[in-house]
């Protein structure tokens, strides 16, 4: 029996913090990489192949928003007080240096930790996620209706994750969820249809940029790698375009006939793209500087 200490086998560990319990798991040894989940996500939620590929570079380690999942606390309707759940639990760990990695609301998370912390991060990946402006792609209405459904199945999974036109995206879709339903034991809590709206709620709020989180975004020396489906149905990709000159020290991934998941669809080539912008990109900011 392998000793080994992979995603489905890593123990659920808290630490307390500020008046509450944060939820997380760690694996694998290196840099440490920070990951903050979806919209109703909890630790159950990423694929262990995604995770387990990052470890074998990375201590990844996966978190609970407080009031989400096993974290106690309030689940608030403020990205930025999600973000604080970050900055709380690196100084909880130890970490003066993280690199900061978010899919979908924790993409919005993710930004939020650059800018209200920039000294902490020194990479952020963004994965299937809204940069903070108003949306003019077409968010489409089945997102939503298959979002907050009270319980979701694989077609409901491969519609919101996938690319359910194409039959690779599909049968990735069926691997993936066949690999995160490997975990049986030491299972964490659902999100509760009171927290979920409260993320509805933080996401609108995001968007609005009522923070500047853009400008930010804009002056940031901080290297940015947005990793998209080109079919997102939630956060269309077009509107990363419209930013595209925009932001110096950002780099846009697209993959194609994917979803609101390219790192679940394509797990090994996500990381392989991960970590050559993580090892490449300072040189290129250097570069770029004329240093």
């Amino acid at each position: 029996m392998s000793n080994i200490i992979n995603a489905v086998s890593a123990k659920t560990k808290f630490v307390e913090t500020g008046g509450r319990k944060i939820a997380y798991r760690s694996i694998g040894s290196g840099q440490p990489i920070i990951l903050v989940n979806r919209f109703r996500g909890n630790l159950d939620t990423w694929d262990p192949a995604f995770l387990d590929a990052l470890a074998s570079t990375y201590n990844v380690i996966t978190i609970d928003y407080s009031g989400i999942g096993l974290s106690t606390g309030v689940c608030t309707t403020d990205v930025y007080e999600m973000a604080k759940d970050v900055k709380d639990i690196a100084e909880a760990l130890r970490l003066t240096k993280i690199i900061m990695a978010g899919w979908s609301l924790g993409g919005m998370v993710a930004q939020a930790v650059i800018n209200q912390y920039p000294e902490l991060v020194s990479h952020a990946i963004l994965i299937g996620t809204s940069p903070p402006i108003k949306s003019k792609g077409v968010s489409e209405k089945l997102f939503w209706e298959r979002a907050l459904k009270p319980v979701t199945n694989l077609d409901d999974g491969t519609i919101l994750f996938f690319e359910p036109q194409s039959e690779s995206s599909k049968n990735a879709a069926k691997l993936s969820f066949g690999r995160i339903v490997k975990r049986t034991e030491d299972l964490d809590n659902p999100v509760s249809k009171e927290c979920y709206s409260n993320q509805q709620k933080a996401i609108d709020q995001f968007r609005e940029d009522k923070n500047g989180a853009l400008a930010k975004l804009e002056s940031s020396e901080i290297p940015i790698l947005v990793f998209m489906g080109d079919h997102d149905i939630g956060f269309p990709v077009e509107d990363w375009y419209r930013l595209v000159g925009k932001l110096p020290s950002t780099q846009l991934i697209v993959m194609p006939q994917a979803g609101h998941a390219p790192q679940h669809q394509y797990p090994d080539l996500a990381v392989k793209y991960i970590a050559s912008f993580i090892e490449n990109s300072n040189e290129s900011i250097k570069q770029r500087s004329g240093l």
